[in-house]
């Protein structure tokens, strides 16, 4: 998944439009699941997701041919995929994937079936990986760029809807998996703030919840090590992660910064910045019993972590909080947006 910067929203649309739950996590959604209510402090919750799709630029920098065939997942994907699901469920937590569609055109998705079996939910994340906010076919996706024919005298509105329908039609059908969430390909600044016409299709595909919303931060030129204000524009940025519900009702689950692809195409960094930056990131949220949302996918974080280090870390990170967090999926964090109402 790319992403991307929209023009940033300024301070006071931002409050307006999150409800003022921009620190903390505070109002229950953090609270542990087991327990009466009161019993106990909320706990800070750290998901870990991971797009199946393939990334430009990985594994090798020149490697630009996955914009048209994104779902046309590598071994070396699949593999780091699993041992990821793996890693996460021997501490105790569950990995939650977002799936493109045409992943379930490959001829063996019994990996896919048996992560779902393991207890790891699987989402949406669009048949082809197309740009939900597009108004101009050229903008939906760059298969259709190369390949116009494939949508002509169709609406992008009509394209985008039949493109997350079908994904959810191709993993009952093809795997017998329920997909549970959706995810944007890309990370849109401001989330679906100002596209009523998106949320409401999303509502009208079943989804009670969407994950859009990636919040700007600052980033290095390439090959630069982040200071420590670029450090903190990544920790700044977690307080604009946090859960919230958009007016129709539909809950918004940003994505935390700063994701793989930020640091591994955008910045070019070293696995031990990646790591610092998280490892700051997720102290921040555990401090204020607030929700993080890593986000990175196996075709790039398998080339650039091998070894599962960040993975290793979030684990560590739950572990040595002693009780102060807890692994959740997204749709167990919307669960407790849910139960703690509009705000």
């Amino acid at each position: 998944m790319k992403t991307q910067s929209p023009e940033r929203a300024s301070r006071r649309q931002w409050l307006r439009s999150a409800g003022g739950l921009a620190l903390g996590g505070a109002l229950g959604w953090g609270a542990s699941s087991s327990g009466a209510a009161g019993d106990e402090k909320p706990k800070a919750r750290i998901a870990i997701t991971l797009d199946l799709e393939m990334s430009r630029n990985f594994p090798r920098w020149e490697d630009t041919h996955w914009d048209f065939e994104k779902g046309n997942l590598d071994e070396a994907t699949k593999k780091y995929a699993v041992a990821a699901g793996q890693r996460v469920k021997a501490s105790g937590g569950r990995v939650h994937y977002f799936c493109v569609g045409r992943v379930l055109e490959q001829a063996d998705v019994g990996w896919l079936q048996e992560l779902a079996a393991e207890g790891h939910p699987i989402g949406n994340h669009t048949y082809d990986h197309v740009n939900v906010l597009a108004r101009r076919p050229a903008d939906v996706q760059f298969r259709f760029q190369r390949a116009p024919w494939l949508i002509e005298g169709r609406e992008p509105a009509d394209v985008i809807r039949d493109n997350i329908r079908m994904t959810t039609l191709a993993l009952k059908e093809r795997a017998g998996i329920a997909n549970l969430g959706f995810r944007t390909p890309g990370g849109f600044g401001t989330g679906l703030h100002g596209r009523e016409d998106v949320q409401k299709m999303l509502q009208g595909l079943g989804f009670t919840w969407v994950s859009s919303l990636y919040p700007v931060h600052g980033n290095t030129q390439p090959f630069e090590e982040p200071n420590a204000s670029i450090y903190s524009t990544i920790v700044e940025a977690q307080a604009k992660s946090q859960p919230f519900v958009y007016p129709c009702g539909l809950i918004e689950i940003p994505m935390s910064p700063i994701s793989d692809i930020g640091a591994f195409r955008t910045g070019r960094w070293k696995l031990e910045w990646f790591l610092a930056a998280i490892r700051r990131a997720v102290a921040w949220t555990i401090e204020r019993r607030a929700v993080f949302d890593f986000l990175a996918h196996p075709s790039c974080l398998g080339v650039v972590d091998p070894r599962l280090e960040t993975i290793d870390l979030l684990c560590d990170l739950v572990r040595s909080a002693k009780g102060a967090a807890e692994f959740a999926d997204l749709d167990q964090i919307a669960g407790a947006v849910s139960k703690s109402g509009p705000n």
